[in-house]
């Protein structure tokens, strides 16, 4: 094998092991985002009952306070 096809492959072969590094580091990272999103999802929830639920009691505040300043 000459001297350049030598040095091509071994630089084929640096480029591919940088490759299957980054591919390593991509997946880590789509599995940790996994996780993320269920724990957003779970956060959005959570904090969407604590909006409905402040709504209702501040709502209900404001439907006695009306009242009141009609009566």
């Amino acid at each position: 094998m000459s001297a350049t096809k030598t040095r091509q492959y071994a630089n084929l072969q640096a480029q591919l092991a940088q490759l299957n590094a980054n591919l390593a580091d991509t997946e880590n990272l789509l599995r940790m985002t996994a996780v993320q999103a269920e724990d957003m999802r779970f956060l959005g929830g959570y904090v969407g009952g604590l909006f409905m639920g402040s709504a209702k009691v501040l709502g209900e505040e404001g439907v006695k306070d009306v009242g009141g300043a009609l009566s």
